[in-house]
């Protein structure tokens, strides 16, 4: 056996060692967090997407409380802010989102209480459609928290559990923990939606 055939045999050997060790853990880990994340951030866009035209349906179809509205709208441009870039290692700018986005959940929730004093709006297609997909996508928004919730959990136990800590110091010494995202459950209630038919 050549020593060019051993020296290659023996990386082979090396690299089937590590990889069950956990090198590769850290980065793993930290790629799910992030897909997760990114999923995340596509539920809440697709909420934002649904709201302009819940608002002209509501105003289009009766004179709708101004004040209600306008709570929609500004809460909407609050949580359509850019996010910043470090927001997963920066505990205090993932808590600013969760706060925007959690005024924009008790904003629609106000909206879908009001809307009971309207039955032809509560009738109407296009508003019923709308409340279906709002409805389905804060479910979504939901399941998507959850993941990322999960997602980091496991990236930041990596970097604080043996041997996880070792490769880190090793290995990747710029990988940071990843800010957890924790709503309070008032923020985090999906809205009700009561289409009304218990109170014909």
């Amino acid at each position: 056996m050549t020593l060019r055939r051993m020296a290659g045999l023996l990386l082979v050997a090396m690299a089937a060692v590590l990889s069950g060790c956990g090198v590769n853990a850290i980065p793993s880990y930290e790629e799910q967090a992030k897909a997760a994340w990114s999923h995340v951030q596509n539920q809440y866009q697709r909420r934002a997407d649904l709201i302009p035209n819940l608002v002209e349906t509501v105003k289009a179809a009766a004179n709708f409380e101004r004040s209600t509205l306008e709570a929609v709208i500004n809460a909407r441009a609050k949580a359509t802010q850019p996010i910043p870039a470090d927001i997963l290692t920066n505990p205090e700018a993932m808590q600013n989102f969760q706060q925007n986005q959690g005024e924009l959940t008790s904003a629609l929730s106000r909206l879908m209480v009001v809307v009971e004093q309207y039955p032809d709006l509560k009738a109407n297609q296009n508003y019923l459609t709308l409340q279906a997909q709002l409805e389905g996508t804060e479910n979504r928004i939901a399941v998507a928290r959850r993941d990322f919730i999960d997602a980091v959990r496991q990236y930041n136990t990596e970097l604080k559990t043996i041997p996880g800590r070792w490769w880190a110091a090793l290995l990747y010494p710029d990988a940071k923990e990843m800010a957890q995202f924790q709503v309070d459950e008032a923020a985090t209630e999906v809205p009700k939606v009561d289409f009304g038919t218990s109170n014909q």
